[in-house]
């Protein structure tokens, strides 16, 4: 094999749909979503993974996914002592992009999976994202604390566009409500994957199948016709402008400067990490 790809949340939902298309147009490629186990939610699981890819000698990586995300409704915090959500969906990609950049090829591709929730304009149903500091999504204060799990999923999504990031669209049928009441997940299980032509008319045109958002984060992942873009925001198949708050310089070098200081383990680490 030339090259590998890695998907995070690969093995089900858009992810692996996303995996699959891969592997399907790019038979030389080396798709790697579900041979080794990756815990996001774990700061030490996220460098133990690092270090088994490591240890399994892959090819150098094509492309990088960061695919997998969670929404959380319960305020609650990992074993880092950051809180979930943001944990899962920012911290843990960071740490793993940082551990695996010496494992991509010249002409890699970085991927981030977010969501048009993140932009009050879109108009979601989300309540707004809300970003004054990263420390603060890290360790909620009394006030923001009491922020809803939809916030906080909302804002992990902004961070997500700091980085750069792709907006799948409103998938029903993935495993995004796993932790809502029984007849709001019978409703998204069931009924809306059956009328999705029906809500396009009437809610939102960027509502789609775990199948169809899988085939348009493969075409940013390997196809030919986006070889040469970057720092481009997609939704689905085309770039749009992301949030005004997400091209706020002061807010993006918060982020990083904050994410560099977290996760690094010394001072070494933290030079490497800045020159990534």
């Amino acid at each position: 094999m030339s090259k590998s790809v890695l998907v995070t949340g690969g093995t089900a939902g858009m992810g692996y749909e996303c995996a699959l298309k891969i592997a399907q147009q790019c038979p030389q490629y080396q798709v790697t979503q579900r041979y080794l186990t990756l815990d996001l939610s774990n700061l030490v699981r996220v460098r133990s993974f690092a270090a088994d890819y490591a240890k399994k000698g892959y090819p150098q990586i094509k492309a990088l996914v960061l695919n997998a995300g969670l929404q959380i409704l319960d305020l609650n915090y990992t074993e880092d002592k950051i809180e979930s959500t943001f944990a899962i969906n920012h911290v843990g990609h960071a740490l793993l992009f940082y551990l695996m950049s010496p494992y991509l090829a010249e002409d890699a591709r970085i991927l981030i999976t977010s969501s048009g929730t993140h932009d009050p304009a879109q108009k979601s149903g989300l309540p707004d994202a809300v970003y004054n500091s990263a420390e603060e999504l890290a360790q909620p204060t009394k006030e923001t604390g009491k922020y809803s799990g939809r916030q906080r999923y909302a804002t992990s999504k902004l961070c997500n566009i700091m980085w750069i990031g792709f907006d799948p669209g409103l998938m029903p049928g993935t495993g995004l409500t796993r932790e809502a009441p029984a007849i709001l997940q019978f409703i998204w299980h069931q009924i809306m994957p059956r009328t999705i032509w029906l809500l396009r008319l009437l809610v939102s045109p960027n509502i789609h199948s775990p199948r169809d958002s899988g085939a348009s984060l493969a075409r940013l992942a390997v196809g030919d016709d986006v070889k040469q873009v970057s720092g481009k925001y997609y939704e689905g198949q085309r770039p749009i402008p992301s949030s005004k708050d997400s091209q706020m310089v002061e807010k993006q070098e918060n982020l990083w400067e904050w994410t560099v200081e977290r996760v690094a383990k010394d001072d070494q680490e933290r030079r490497d990490f800045e020159n990534v």
